[in-house]
């Protein structure tokens, strides 16, 4: 482990620089809806509605903050956007130069924070008091890639793809720690025990971290695996996209294993974001295709829900509690969402 001896952070506050934008009529529509050959029908039928954002090319991220309103990370425009689902509008905020948002969290106070994979920051942004503040990663060379909370909210967890290292942020400090590990880590998540779990796809493995003692150890996928992201689900197990083999694997994070694997509908289609529920349902994009897939552990149902929008691009899937799917289309430009007709 190598802590941060030094770590340094800029807070600049700002006048008021939140900008209300003009809302484009969400586009809904009923998708395709099919279970893969053999299985029964599913119980979900799903309602799509989509909105065009104000910044449509490579939108990232997003993340569902305590008051239900959604936080989009935009690298390319160097911006945070927000949605409010109430009055169907959009906000933005500026980050500091260089910063390019990948990825984007908020913390159970409403403050929302951003990997800043273009300067090699964590960003932090608290909405009501309109402050921004960076905080440098100790390593040189490495840009934030993925963040996630830990269960308390006291952590924040990221990955470096550039830099081959896990990183834990102490949220009331400001004080990171960094442990390396290699294959270009990307998708993190925290498991039940608090234990950290992070992709590396160019190994075919999982990176796991202890963070009571400090020790690393891996779980290995296969040849060609190439794992792209990861999720906790409510049972406690873990929900990983294998990009290279188009699969959905559970994973076991107790006894180390893996539980079993599923194909998914496109085949080699870029399998990659991956979200699991309230209710223990697994969401997974294909980034290749224009679809989300849902499948149900319980019953092993898989069912495609074709997305009314093309050329979506989709690298991250979020749940909002209430058992409600949000999608970014990095590609399109589009937030779409996902709910029970």
């Amino acid at each position: 482990m190598k802590p941060a001896s030094s770590t340094r952070h800029i807070l600049i506050p700002r006048r008021r620089f939140l900008r209300v934008l003009t809302l484009l009529p969400g586009v809904m529509a009923m998708p395709l809806s099919r279970p893969a050959a053999g299985q029964t029908a599913p119980a979900f039928t799903p309602r799509i509605t989509e909105w065009q954002l104000p910044k449509p090319m490579f939108a990232r991220s997003s993340a569902v903050a305590p008051d239900g309103s959604l936080y989009i990370a935009v690298p390319n425009d160097n911006k945070v956007v927000r949605f409010d689902p109430r009055n169907a509008s959009f906000s933005e905020w500026d980050l500091l130069p260089g910063h390019h948002p990948n990825s984007i969290v908020v913390d159970r106070h409403g403050t929302v924070w951003t990997a800043g994979f273009g300067n090699g920051t964590i960003g932090r942004l608290k909405i009501r008091r309109s402050m921004i503040a960076e905080f440098h990663v100790p390593s040189r060379g490495g840009g934030p890639h993925t963040l996630t909370l830990s269960e308390d909210g006291t952590t924040l967890w990221f990955s470096m793809q550039t830099g081959d290292r896990i990183g834990g942020m102490d949220i009331a400090t400001g004080r990171i720690a960094e442990h390396e590990t290699s294959g270009r880590p990307s998708g993190i998540t925290v498991d039940h025990r608090g234990h950290v779990w992070w992709c590396r796809a160019s190994d075919d493995r999982l990176g796991h971290l202890d963070p009571a003692n400090g020790s690393i150890g891996e779980l290995e996928l296969g040849h060609g695996s190439r794992p792209r992201r990861i999720a906790t689900a409510p049972d406690g197990m873990l929900w990983a996209t294998l990009y290279g083999r188009g699969h959905l694997a559970r994973i076991d994070p107790v006894r180390m294993q893996i539980v079993k694997t599923y194909s998914l509908p496109g085949g080699n289609a870029g399998a990659y974001a991956v979200e699991v529920d309230a209710a223990g349902i697994v969401w997974a994009s294909e980034i290749k295709r224009d679809t989300v897939t849902r499948f149900d552990p319980s019953t092993e149902v898989m069912q495609t829900i074709g997305l009314p929008t093309g050329n979506a691009g989709i690298r991250k899937l979020t749940q909002d509690g209430a058992n409600r799917l949000w999608y970014t289309g990095s590609h399109n430009g589009r937030l779409g969402l996902i709910e029970a007709e």
